[in-house]
């Protein structure tokens, strides 16, 4: 049977506004009057409250004093009224502003005289630019490290939530190796993955599908044909859902069929580094420690070096919550330290160019006694699936 955590609860409101304290406490460390956050994911993040990016900015101004304040179109005052006293979201005053008026007149309005406003770093460049020209370049501070600060280390809740998307999307992967058959097509294969996501309760099926057959699997991100599965063809399935917004993205590569030497030996490499990745993701080292671990194992086997071909043409890893890829990185270059609760794909990825490309991708969280895995890794080539529940 395989294992599926029971239903997670929602973030709550009562967290959201521990994390509000916890980024009022950072701005006031700053010097800093507030932070506008956009209609992004950390709206979402800090707020609860989930809405679509457009011309008109409707956002979050959180002050340095914890205080929360809406801005949104007049027209739209009904439907963020209700949104912001629904449960597990943060309510606050609602600031409106009709089709003729400057939105970023509003938000200038309230911030205090010679105040500093850091703004999300995640928001469209006219957003920015309409709060340069309200209130002055000189004024307004890259919000993104405040923000990358407090969501990259994930509480119980937010884990709980990942580990049953990722759960969700590993026996999806199960269910689509079972169920392959040869002719079908790439674009079958997607709408059987997003069936059976949503089948097992994963938020709007498939987030995102990667389906590919033979050489196609050279590419990191897949052909962009619509190509019938072959007998003895490479099959690589790179994919996830949501639950309560939270990402699962699990990668499996394997052979309908029967596999060369050749991809044998370059299927169990690209397991090693994956392990050997996992192992040195312990707190107190750094993320680019972690891409190492992995890429120099690599490269003493031939690999490489760096991001030449025939090798790993990527980071390790990236960080994983609320956005399918989040800072911090296991990349060359990121020196974030490791602390408990940062959560990261795993998938040092392996290509072979004109001939195939292997990723095993799972993901794992860091604690103070070493990381754990949400998901267990590929068992084995001949056995991709062999057991059911993390370690």
């Amino acid at each position: 049977m395989p294992f599926i955590p029971p239903p997670a609860s929602p973030i709550r409101a009562d967290e959201r506004q521990r994390r509000i304290r916890a980024l009022a406490s950072a701005l006031q460390a700053r010097g800093l009057s507030a932070l506008l956050v956009g209609p992004t994911t950390s709206l979402r993040y800090f707020t609860g409250l989930d809405w679509h990016p457009s011309e008109r900015l409707t956002a979050a101004l959180i002050h340095a004093d914890g205080r929360v304040e809406y801005i949104c179109p007049r027209f739209e005052l009904d439907k963020i009224g209700d949104l912001t006293t629904a449960e597990g979201t943060v309510s606050g005053d609602i600031l409106t502003w009709e089709e003729e008026d400057s939105p970023y007149a509003l938000v200038a309005g309230r911030v205090p005289a010679g105040g500093k406003l850091a703004v999300d770093d995640q928001v469209a460049t006219f957003v920015w630019l309409g709060l340069a020209g309200a209130l002055g370049s000189d004024r307004l501070v890259d919000g993104g490290p405040l923000i990358v600060a407090l969501r990259r280390i994930k509480s119980s809740a937010e884990i709980a939530l990942l580990m049953r998307a990722k759960a969700i999307t590993l026996e999806v992967q199960r269910r689509t190796h079972a169920w392959l058959k040869a002719g079908v097509l790439t674009s079958e294969v997607k709408r059987f993955i997003d069936a059976e996501h949503s089948r097992l309760g994963g938020e709007g099926g498939s987030w995102f599908c990667l389906v590919s057959f033979g050489d196609d699997s050279c590419l990191p991100h897949g052909g962009e044909g619509d190509r019938a599965l072959q007998p003895d063809n490479v099959v690589l399935i790179d994919t996830g859902t949501l639950v309560d917004g939270y990402h699962s993205d699990i990668t499996r590569t394997y052979v309908f069929g029967e596999p060369t030497a050749e991809f044998r030996r370059v299927w169990e490499h690209e397991k090693q580094a994956q392990l050997r990745a996992f192992a040195a993701a312990r707190t107190g080292a750094t993320c680019e420690s972690v891409d190492a671990a992995a890429r120099d194992y690599l490269t003493g086997l031939g690999y490489g070096p760096d991001y030449t071909l025939p090798g790993l043409p990527h980071r390790t890893g990236h960080g994983v919550g609320l956005d399918i890829h989040e800072a911090p990185n296991l990349v060359r270059g990121d020196r974030t330290v490791l602390e408990a609760g940062m959560c990261f794909s795993n998938e040092p990825m392996l290509v072979i160019p004109g001939r195939f490309g292997v990723r095993l991708e799972d993901h794992f969280y860091t604690t103070d006694r070493g990381p754990v895995w949400f998901t267990v890794p590929s068992h084995s080539l001949d056995d991709p699936f062999g057991a059911d529940a993390p370690g």
